[in-house]
C-alpha cells in the first residue's frame, strides 16, 4: 500500500511543478509613523517556478501628491518554497516620497519578464497587487514638512583662509549636506544668503548616492559658492540654518553653519622694473645686406609658387573642407551639443522630439527602449517631461540636469538593420 501511495505522489509531482505559475508581491517597508517628505520604500518581488531567462521590466507609475522613483541600486535575488515548489525571485525597491498627509494606495501595474518552462524560454506578465500606507502630519501642528531624513549633517569648507585675502582673490566655499534614508535628488537646496560687498557665484550642485558612512550608506548634495572682492574691507558671510525632520526621533530639527568673516587687504604693489640700457646702434656690413636681399627674393618666389599650386588644388581642397564639415555636423559631439541647446531653450514638445530623434540615432527603436537602464536622473527628467506633455502635470523638468545626463549610451546598444532588402542584390 505504501508503495502505491509513493508511486502516485511521484507521478503527480511533475504535474504539480508544471502547474506552478509566476506571481508578484508588494510590501511597504516601515509603514508606521510616515510623515510628508519622508522616503517610503516599497519592495516588489517577482517569483517564477524555475528561473528567469530575461529580467523583469519594472515600470514607473503615477501616484497623486507623491514622487515615485526607482533608485539606481542592484536588484536582489530571493527564493521561496510554496507547496513543495521552489520559486526563484527578483526584488526591486521603489522609493516613494509623499508630499502631503493622508492615505496613499499604489495602483496595480504589470511587469514583463522571461522565464523557463520545461527548459524552454517563455514570455510572461504578472500584475503587482495594490498596497497602501498612511502618511501622518508633522510633529508641529499646521506645519508642512519639506524634507525628512535620518542622521543629517551640514558641513562647509574653504579653499583659503578667509582672513588673509587680497583684492582680486577668489574664495571658494563648499557646503555638503549628507543624509540617510533618502536620495540625493530629494535633498533640497540650501539658502546660503548673499554677502554685501563681495561678488558671489554659484556652481551647479553635485549629487551622489551610495556613500559609505560606517556600515550604512548615505546620500549627499554638494553646493559650491565662489566669492571675489573688488575692494578692501571686512565682510561677513551670514550664518546658515537648514530645517529638516528626523524620521528616527520624529522631531523637527535644524542644522546650522556659523557666520564667517572675510578680511580683504590691498593687493601687493607691482615691483618697479629696471630701466634697460640702450646699446649704440650697429650698422650692418655690406655683405650682410646682400644676403638679406637674396633671402627676400627667394621668399617672394616661394610664395608665388605656393599661390600657383593653391589655385590648382583649390577645388579638391574645397571638397575636403565640405566633407570635413559634414562629418563634423554628423558627429556624436555636434549632435549632442544641438540636443543640449534644444533642452535649454526649446519648448517641451521640441525637447521630446529631440530626445526621440537622439535615441533613434543611437540605434534604438523607441525612446523608452533607450531609457531602459539609463541613469536615474535622466529617466526621472524624461518622465516629468512626458507627464507635462501628455498628462498636464504640474511638475517641471530641470533643464540643466536633463542636458547634463542626456549623453548616455548603453554598452550593448542595439543596431537597427534595414527592413527592406537591398536593391539589385
Amino acid at each position: 500500500m505504501m508503495k502505491l501511495i509513493l508511486s502516485i505522489v511521484l507521478l503527480l509531482a511533475p504535474s504539480i511543478a508544471w502547474s506552478a505559475e509566476p506571481f508578484a508581491r508588494a510590501t511597504v517597508e516601515g509603514g508606521d509613523g510616515i510623515v510628508p517628505g519622508q522616503q517610503v520604500r516599497v519592495d516588489v518581488d517577482i517569483y517564477v517556478p524555475d528561473f528567469f531567462t530575461s529580467p523583469p521590466q519594472f515600470p514607473l507609475f503615477d501616484l497623486p501628491n507623491a514622487l515615485v522613483t526607482l533608485p539606481a541600486e542592484r536588484s536582489q535575488n530571493v527564493t521561496q518554497t510554496i507547496d513543495g515548489v521552489q520559486y526563484s525571485g527578483i526584488r526591486k525597491g521603489y522609493a516613494i516620497v509623499p508630499q502631503v498627509s493622508g492615505a496613499f494606495t499604489l495602483p496595480e501595474f504589470a511587469v514583463e519578464f522571461g522565464y523557463s518552462v520545461q527548459g524552454k524560454p517563455e514570455k510572461a506578465t504578472v500584475t503587482v497587487p495594490s498596497v497602501s500606507f498612511t502618511v501622518n502630519g508633522s510633529s508641529a501642528p499646521g506645519q508642512q514638512t519639506a524634507f525628512a531624513a535620518s542622521n543629517l549633517t551640514v558641513e562647509q569648507a574653504f579653499d583659503h583662509d578667509a582672513r588673509s585675502l587680497k583684492v582680486g582673490d577668489a574664495l571658494t566655499r563648499t557646503i555638503t549636506i549628507t543624509a540617510q534614508k533618502t536620495q540625493a535628488m530629494m535633498i533640497p537646496p540650501l539658502d546660503a544668503g548673499t554677502v554685501t560687498g563681495l561678488r558671489q557665484y554659484e556652481n551647479a550642485p553635485a549629487i551622489q548616492d551610495g556613500i559609505e558612512v560606517g556600515r550604512d550608506t548615505a546620500s549627499r548634495r554638494t553646493e559650491t559658492y565662489i566669492y571675489t572682492a573688488d575692494k578692501e574691507g571686512s565682510f561677513v558671510i551670514p550664518a546658515v540654518s537648514y530645517a529638516w525632520f528626523d524620521i528616527s526621533s520624529h522631531e523637527s530639527k535644524s542644522a546650522s553653519l556659523p557666520a564667517v568673516t572675510v578680511d580683504v587687504s590691498a593687493a601687493a604693489a607691482s615691483s618697479t622694473g629696471i630701466k634697460p640700457v640702450l646699446e649704440e646702434p650697429q650698422h650692418p656690413l655690406p655683405h650682410v645686406n646682400r644676403q638679406r636681399i637674396a633671402i627676400a627674393i627667394l621668399s617672394l618666389l616661394a610664395v608665388a609658387a605656393l599661390v600657383r599650386i593653391g589655385f590648382k588644388l583649390f577645388p579638391a581642397l574645397a571638397a575636403r573642407l565640405r566633407s570635413a564639415r559634414e562629418r563634423h555636423r554628423s558627429s556624436h559631439g555636434y549632435r549632442l551639443k544641438l540636443l543640449q541647446q534644444t533642452i535649454q531653450t526649446g519648448s517641451e514638445a521640441e525637447i521630446y522630439a529631440g530626445l526621440t530623434a537622439w535615441s533613434r540615432s543611437l540605434g534604438y527603436r523607441t525612446l523608452g527602449e533607450w531609457l531602459r537602464g539609463a541613469p536615474q536622473e535622466l529617466r526621472y527628467q524624461v518622465d516629468i517631461l512626458a507627464r507635462t506633455l501628455f498628462k498636464s502635470a504640474d511638475s517641471k523638468i530641470d533643464r540643466t540636469k536633463l542636458a547634463a545626463s542626456v549623453d548616455f549610451r548603453k554598452a550593448d546598444a542595439p543596431v537597427m538593420h534595414p527592413v527592406l532588402p537591398p536593391l539589385n542584390p
